[in-house]
């Protein structure tokens, strides 16, 4: 019988690196509360006509990377629906906040999110068909200022903070402007025209895309091709005063702030519902690939979805990614230890020692629990690979109450009342 693996595509996270993963995770929640934002948790499948009107039909993701079937009527009243995996969660973020009509509060909505995303693309490193992002969105009605370019420049403040506490140097901010909607039809059409007779001489991806989405072209990443695109138009030429005047005060804002930023005027990113402020966290850790995050502002993703106006502006981060570049600069996960590894010495005392573990955990220690019928050999080699101190406990310790602890770190070995034991085993290893 075959071996049963983990699908093509997906992995398993294992300790100790599951946790840095969760020391990342951490790092976002604290962040996140400090700006005020609250956690949203929305179903990993939606509605496949969410991501089509959402995303855009004419996308890579939509048109080539969901997960979709039909989920079959249970009953004759029942018709069949196109169920997809969500291959992103905006759209799904923007889908709650219509239906429970969090606009008729008034009040700006600022939401995070932690959770998998699926896509069926070709596996590499740091990106799989399952991954995992944490994103946030800012969305609410004009009048509660989700239009405002103070709301971006925020949102790519606190990113800029997020990458420093979680000790990534070296990252760098690209952001750019694709107007508002009639600016980028604009600049589509224009792009269009241009890429008439440019585009038989570019890769095949760029070909399609040239009728299909021609924001797309920009996005490539050939080397063959990018003399071409080098010499396409850029869109600061299309966009109107109004959007001109909103990305000018983004810049404003994050220079007052001291977040240093460069414009990359082909930076557009290509989901259909982005508008205005574009952006990408990057950083040379990672290659060719080397996005560490990005975002934009999609100010009429709710009315294409049948909701209200509501302006708003979000991002999203692999884990993956993140994970990666920590390891690049050597901040990766090591195995960690616990604070004591208790040794009964004999099977009869395995309860006592249960007990006295179960006392230290609940004054907030980190406890590895031994076995009666190691050798007390085996019991010092365990407690050395898994913890810092190793408590022996034989009928001696039991009877009087005074606990033998050896310190891996400083070889001494000391006798400890019971009732000091939690203290003293708090204490670092050098006192």
């Amino acid at each position: 019988m075959a071996t049963l693996k983990a699908v093509r595509g997906t992995r398993d996270l294992l300790p100790p690196e599951t946790a840095l993963w969760n020391r990342i995770e951490a790092t976002a929640r604290a962040l996140f509360a400090r700006y005020n934002f609250g956690e949203i948790r929305t179903p990993v499948f939606e509605d496949t006509s969410l991501f089509a009107r959402g995303v855009g039909e004419e996308t890579d993701i939509v048109s080539k990377e969901m997960y979709t079937w039909e989920d079959r009527a249970r009953a004759q009243s029942e018709k069949p629906q196109s169920l997809t995996l969500r291959p992103e969660n905006t759209a799904g973020v923007v889908r709650a906040y219509i239906e429970h009509k969090l606009g008729e509060t008034g009040q700006l909505q600022k939401l995070y999110y932690i959770g998998p995303q699926f896509r069926r693309e070709r596996p590499q490193k740091g990106r799989y068909r399952q991954f995992s992002q944490i994103g946030a969105e800012v969305i609410g009605p004009p009048s509660a200022g989700s239009e405002s370019p103070l709301r971006d420049a925020e949102v790519l403040e606190m990113l800029a903070t997020l990458l420093d506490e979680l000790g990534i140097t070296g990252w760098s901010l690209e952001i750019n402007s694709v107007g508002s909607a009639a600016d980028r039809a604009r600049y589509n059409e224009t792009l269009r025209e241009a890429l008439i007779p440019l585009a038989p001489k570019m890769c095949g991806d760029c070909q399609r895309r040239a009728v299909t989405n021609p924001l797309r072209v920009l996005d490539c990443k050939v080397p063959e091709d990018q003399p071409i695109i080098e010499s396409l138009p850029k869109i600061v030429d299309s966009l109107d005063e109004e959007s001109k005047a909103h990305f000018a005060a983004v810049m404003a804002a994050l220079d007052a702030a001291g977040v240093h930023y460069t414009r990359n005027h082909r930076l557009v990113r290509g989901l259909d519902y982005y508008t205005r402020t574009t952006f990408e966290f990057i950083h040379g850790g990672l290659g060719a690939q080397n996005a560490l995050l990005g975002g934009g502002r999609y100010d009429g993703l709710s009315e294409a979805i049948g909701g209200p106006k509501a302006p708003g502006i979000g991002f999203a981060m692999g884990e993956d990614r993140l994970v990666l570049t920590l390891q690049t600069l050597n901040q990766g996960a090591t195995p960690s230890q616990v604070d004591a590894y208790i040794a009964p010495l004999g099977e009869a005392l395995n309860p006592a020692a249960l007990a006295l573990a179960r006392e230290l955990r609940r004054a907030g220690l980190s406890v590895e629990l031994g076995d009666g019928s190691f050798r007390l050999k085996k019991s010092f080699e365990a407690a050395d690979r898994a913890s810092r101190r190793i408590v022996i406990l034989g009928e001696d310790e039991l009877q009087s109450g005074i606990l033998t602890v050896k310190d891996f770190t400083t070889g001494i070995q000391t006798k400890v009342p019971r009732v000091e034991l939690a203290a003293y085993l708090s204490l670092p290893a050098h006192a």
